[in-house]
């Protein structure tokens, strides 16, 4: 097909998708802005409307400031769906300023390639056009190992699913842009210019926003219900067995499994004779958990906490605590002990506990591990 062909359906399949983006992106904001993953879901939507609009034909022979605002939004648009991934899927993820540089570094090279290079023809343009055109697949491949890598890790069943289908169809569309461009032999411009793109485009939008509607706001952006402390067992749904769910807590309170830093949801289903995705739903519907981990973590914090209180263990190394709740290494048992606490393990410790704020806020008292 002829890259330039049918540039009135072409510029009609854009319009459409650009529509779409738009109105997703409105929806999105309009009700669910208060959570990280819905704003850059709708940042994602919009820079995506803008590559759109920035491929459209005869978009690439003009170098004014007009084009360059689109052209800036459009080279980080890979970037915020690598972060749109990141927020989804993991729930205590939040936004660093070096996210905000890394994304006015990549449209500011877009706009200087607009503004400065093409028009003068500099030798530096093709330098510049090739890092932008590889940075998509590098942040889509990115997206794809990390949601991989997390993937048994989560427990929402309905997540698990669109995780599959949303982020695995569009970082895996934006590869298959440099897989068709090699294949065909066409520049990756002429491949991301083409009638054939746009209705890709087009499809993919119309199918993304059809699972969004499908989904709800609680399908993709349900804000995280994990307890920051082991709490007693809640009332069973009625579709799950309250000897399951009390089997399973006993589990964790009594035998200290999480105890065993090598644990995983496939050894924990095994020793509850259960299918993993029965007990990923147990342990989310009946102990309010979306992410096994943090699901472990819980368990292996309040054992910390408790320890590092204690003064009978004043000198008992860190790093033997971590170890003995669980934690493979000290990394880790940091990170995920000041998101906790607000403090390093050794500032809790030098204070004796939590404080009276933090006590009261986190509800430690009658917490029941150990």
């Amino acid at each position: 097909m002829d890259a330039s062909a049918a540039p009135e359906l072409n510029l009609l399949l854009r319009g459409g998708a650009v529509l779409l983006l738009l109105l997703i992106a409105a929806t999105l904001w309009r009700d669910l802005r208060q959570r990280s993953a819905a704003r850059l879901g709708a940042g994602f939507a919009v820079s995506v409307a803008a590559a759109t609009l920035a491929s459209a034909p005869g978009m690439g022979a003009t170098a004014d400031i007009g084009h360059a605002l689109i052209v800036g939004p459009a080279a980080g648009a890979m970037f915020v769906f690598w972060l749109f991934t990141r927020a989804l899927f993991d729930d205590a993820f939040a936004l660093r300023p070096w996210h905000a540089a890394a994304w006015l570094l990549l449209a500011g090279i877009g706009v200087w390639n607009c503004l400065v290079l093409l028009p003068i023809h500099a030798a530096m343009a093709g330098a510049a056009a090739l890092w932008l055109g590889a940075m998509p697949v590098f942040w889509a491949l990115l997206a794809i190992a990390q949601s991989l890598a997390s993937w048994r890790e989560d427990l929402v069943e309905g997540r698990r699913q669109l995780r599959t289908l949303i982020v695995a169809t569009t970082a895996l569309y934006t590869v298959g842009q440099l897989l068709a461009a090699w294949l065909s032999g066409w520049t990756l411009k002429a491949v991301v210019d083409s009638t054939a793109n746009a209705a890709g485009t087009a499809a993919l939008t119309l199918f993304i926003a059809w699972r969004l509607l499908r989904a709800g706001s609680e399908g993709l952006f349900a804000a995280p219900t994990i307890p920051a402390t082991p709490q007693p067992t809640p009332p069973a749904m009625p579709s799950l067995d309250p000897g399951q769910v009390a089997r399973l807590e006993a589990l964790m309170t009594v035998d200290h499994l999480y105890r065993e830093p090598d644990l995983g949801i496939a050894a924990l289903a095994e020793r509850m004779s259960l299918p993993e995705r029965q007990l990923r739903r147990l342990i989310n519907q009946g102990l309010g958990h979306r992410n096994f981990s943090a699901f472990l973590n819980t368990y292996r914090l309040a054992d910390a906490k408790r320890w590092l209180a204690d003064r009978d263990q004043a000198d008992t190394p860190i790093l033997t605590i971590a170890m003995d709740a669980g934690f493979q290494s000290l990394g880790p048992f940091n990170r995920a002990f000041k998101a906790d606490t607000g403090v390093t393990p050794s500032a809790f410790r030098r204070r004796g506990g939590p404080g009276p704020e933090a006590e009261a806020q986190a509800g430690l008292a009658g917490s029941g591990v150990g």
